[in-house]
């Protein structure tokens, strides 16, 4: 690691070990959500998540703080709910996936709106010894508005 702070994993800091907590109440219940609570994407978010088939289905339903000089969805706020749902397809509902995105790569094609329910599917492309290669698509409905990919350098974790 770099001797510069800012490029520090946080070695110092306890080691969490996040899993998935169903929400049971309100408009989310069936849900599931980080515990202990990413205090980021609570910021940005929150974001969900649900078993979906052999996959998963994440959600995110933005609000007026996301939105952009235009009134749209911010690509930054887009952006980071497709880092959530790269995470959450390449591991699944076990959570088995730690590690740090080491690319990402996202296309705009649609603008989302604020109060619309956004939701993100896709797949694990390959799955190797310490990187994984997901893709997916991030509707509002039927309609598209971002397609991303990205690669996930896995950290081992300890027994």
């Amino acid at each position: 690691m770099s001797e510069h702070p800012h490029d520090k994993l946080q070695p110092d800091l306890p080691s969490l070990r996040p899993g998935l907590a169903q929400m049971t109440e309100g408009p989310w219940a069936g849900w599931y959500r980080w515990e202990p609570v990413d205090h980021f994407e609570e910021h940005a978010g929150p974001f969900f998540c649900r078993p979906d088939g052999d996959g998963i289905e994440c959600a995110f339903m933005p609000e007026a703080k996301n939105r952009n000089g235009g009134g749209n969805i911010h690509g930054g706020a887009l952006m980071t709910f497709a880092d959530y749902a790269l995470f959450m397809i390449a591991g699944g509902m076990d959570t088995a996936v730690h590690g740090v995105t080491v690319t990402m790569n996202c296309e705009f094609v649609g603008a989302a709106e604020p109060g619309k329910l956004l939701t993100a599917r896709g797949e694990v492309v390959r799955a190797g010894g310490s990187l994984v290669f997901v893709r997916g698509m991030i509707a509002e409905g039927e309609r598209n508005v971002l397609a991303f990919s990205g690669t996930i350098k896995r950290f081992r974790t300890k027994s």
